[in-house]
């Protein structure tokens, strides 16, 4: 599975969102998990970097810090950086709501639970080793026969 942001995309993205709202690491998180109805969280051990870094190009900066927690907020760098990259800072936006209307299209865990139970079974059976020509013929027949129906629905 590829990663799901680009070298950079994700540091435009948090940008982005602090330009909508000030906003904690993990606000943050949660914002970007929810943009993409739960396909994908960043780690606390990429987000808080990526917030250094933006406070260290002067792109934001800490507006209030409570305990530990941190408020940040765009800086005027900031907005003329996210300027000069809106059209890739929407293409990322619409990219991850689009994984997410995808997500709320349907409840799926029903079938991938399936296609990793027949992997596994799979596996097993191929780990026994000595499997004859007819087991293998079995085997792949009734993953065409499958395949079929499933084709047919």
């Amino acid at each position: 599975m590829r990663r799901f942001f680009e070298q950079g995309d994700l540091r435009l993205v948090i940008l982005g969102l602090i330009a909508d709202a000030p906003a904690h690491g993990y606000e943050l998180i949660r914002a970007i998990e929810e943009r993409v109805g739960g396909a994908y969280a960043p780690s606390p051990g990429v987000v808080y970097p990526t917030l250094t870094l933006l406070e260290e190009t002067g792109l934001i900066e800490a507006a209030a810090t409570e305990g530990n927690k941190r408020l940040f907020q765009i800086t005027d760098s900031g907005r003329a950086y996210l300027t000069e990259r809106k059209t890739q800072l929407d293409e990322l936006m619409a990219r991850m709501d689009g994984v997410r209307e995808e997500r709320t299209r349907g409840d799926y865990t029903p079938v991938i639970r399936a296609m990793h139970n027949l992997r596994t079974a799979l596996r097993l059976r191929l780990a026994r080793g000595h499997a004859t020509a007819e087991t293998v013929s079995a085997v792949a027949a009734a993953i065409d026969e499958v395949a079929a129906k499933v084709d047919g629905l």
